[in-house]
């Protein structure tokens, strides 16, 4: 591997071995003023062993990538694009507009202690 393919030689080792579907990976690398990135495309199927619970594979990717670009003296990015018909599910409200709707719900004090007495 030279120095200056390091990132997305790794990258591409470690997301082939975790996918379900290796031949459908693909990896851009592209280097300007603010540094390298790494932009991984994948199966939709795959999104959630790339980037694992909590994020916890994609931001340990994340932190490898830092350590092979540290060496290099370059700002290595990673980002995973997100592929048509994934299977993501966006929140359709915010958290605040839950939060009222739940506070709406729930009944006075009052009302709970004049259930009890009945």
């Amino acid at each position: 591997m030279s120095e200056t393919t390091n990132d997305k030689e790794f990258v591409e080792f470690v997301v082939k071995a975790i996918v379900d579907n290796p031949d459908d990976v693909e990896i851009e690398r592209t280097v300007d003023e603010m540094g390298v990135l790494i932009s991984l495309k994948i199966n939709p199927a795959d999104m959630g062993q790339v980037i694992g619970r909590q994020g916890s594979t994609a931001k340990s990717i994340r932190t490898l990538l830092r350590v092979i670009g540290a060496k290099s003296n370059a700002r290595v990015n990673f980002k995973i694009i997100e592929p048509e018909g994934s299977q993501h599910q966006r929140p359709e409200r915010s958290e605040g507009t839950e939060r009222v709707e739940r506070v709406e719900k729930t009944e006075s004090v009052d009302d709970v202690v004049n259930d009890l007495k009945l």
